[in-house]
């Protein structure tokens, strides 16, 4: 009986044994598991982290960085807008042309007997040029003389004969025909020889010789240039904008390369009565005063219509104005912000320890101008800037709007001698 219960008891134990035995060995491979998820879990953090860093954190710190760095301020020269008393103008580009100018060549053919000028020689008005070989018209006017000689003896007979009744009045109307027949034929032949003989028709200046003695010419073969200089004429164009600010006589200066600093002045001659369709531009044409004949016809002029009486106008240096496409404009030199109102440019009194007090804070403003005409080195500012103000003139291109800048006008920016030409 008790080896029985031993046997049932056994049995029992094992039966409870069972179940725990089983449920160790599924949560066996659960164990294994975990570190895994723990391993996950760590880099999805650290992936997260790096994240919100790289997106977040870091370009705050950037940003606040750059916001307390403060760039140091750019060098630049600067000058005073200054007032300036300016005549109204209107700028042209033109060309000279003579009041008077002519090829001079012959309406008869020929050889070229003698030659009575030089190149470039100033000749007065009839003075003999070029003499063709006349010799063959010569003998003609002679001929034709002899036969009007003759023909007058025969008319004056024919008149007495007349007067007596001894001829008959057709036979003197014969004689006056054949006597007229004749001047007529000495005239065409004088006319032959005046045709052979060129004559200044104006006075003025020869240009280059292009005929030599013995040359055998045709008719309209230019032989040289006769040009009158004084007074000469300008030809310009003027936009039709400008057209209710033109008139007769308005006055006109007048500059050529060849003669720098040198003004030519004269007054507006015609207007043209059409504006060209092509260029919009109306043609006039000004009367130049050139005693000395230092202008020549073909010459490139740089031509200004004075418009009424001096203005005040602000002006400032060429190179102070930046010229785009979104407009004209200028840096304006001020104070910064919290600083004195001491005019920037001026360095401040030397404090009482005997050494100089550090210079102003100073920024520039961008201010877009509306320039107006341009006179040697500087420009007209019709709006936008005052008498006064101090703006950039060199060292544009390394400022922004608020940037901070030292002034060093130790070494300007000068505008060269010559500026050069389109």
């Amino acid at each position: 009986m008790s080896q029985k219960l031993d046997e049932q008891s056994k049995l029992r134990d094992k039966a409870a044994r069972a179940p725990g035995e089983s449920h160790a060995s599924a949560a066996e491979p659960v164990r294994s598991r975990k570190p895994f998820y723990i391993a996950l879990v760590t880099i999805v953090i650290l992936l997260g982290g790096l994240a919100v860093f790289q997106l977040l954190v870091k370009p705050a710190m950037i940003k606040s960085f750059l916001s307390k760095a403060v760039p140091p301020p750019a060098t630049v020269s600067a000058a005073k807008a200054e007032t300036a008393s300016w005549i109204g103008r209107i700028p042209s580009v033109g060309t000279l042309t003579p009041v008077t100018g002519i090829d001079v060549a012959f309406q008869v053919v020929g050889v070229v007997s003698r030659i009575s000028f030089e190149s470039g020689q100033e000749v007065a008005a009839g003075a003999e040029l070029v003499r063709l070989d006349d010799s063959v018209e010569q003998a003609d006017l002679a001929s034709n003389e002899a036969a009007l000689r003759q023909a007058e003896l025969d008319l004056a007979r024919q008149n007495d004969l007349a007067r007596r009744a001894y001829a008959s009045e057709a036979t003197q109307q014969a004689a006056q025909a054949k006597r007229d027949s004749a001047a007529a034929a000495v005239l065409r032949v004088k006319s032959l020889i005046a045709q052979k003989l060129l004559k200044a028709p104006f006075a003025g200046r020869l240009g280059i010789r292009k005929v030599e003695v013995g040359q055998y010419v045709s008719a309209g073969m230019s032989l040289v240039t006769l040009q009158a200089l004084d007074p000469i004429r300008v030809d310009f164009p003027v936009p039709e904008q400008e057209l209710a600010r033109l008139k007769i006589g308005q006055s006109v200066e007048t500059t050529v390369d060849a003669f720098a600093g040198k003004v030519f002045k004269g007054e507006i001659q015609s207007l043209d009565a059409r504006v060209s369709q092509d260029t919009r531009t109306l043609l006039v044409r000004a009367l130049l005063h050139n005693p000395e004949r230092q202008l020549l016809p073909g010459m490139y002029a740089n031509v200004s219509v004075l418009l009424g009486d001096p203005k005040n106008v602000v002006t400032v240096p060429r190179t102070a104005v930046s010229y785009s496409l979104y407009g004209d404009s200028v840096y304006v030199v001020k104070p910064a912000a919290g600083t004195s109102s001491q005019t920037p440019g001026n360095p401040p009194p030397p404090a009482s320890g005997g050494t100089a007090a550090a210079p102003p804070a100073l920024v520039v403003e961008r201010r877009f101008v509306r320039a107006g005409d341009a006179r040697d080195d500087r420009v007209e500012i019709r709006e936008g800037l005052n008498a006064g103000d101090l703006v950039v003139t060199s060292g544009q291109l390394k400022l922004q709007n608020g940037n901070r800048v030292l002034i060093d006008n130790s070494a300007p920016l000068n505008a060269p001698s010559e500026r050069p030409r389109l």
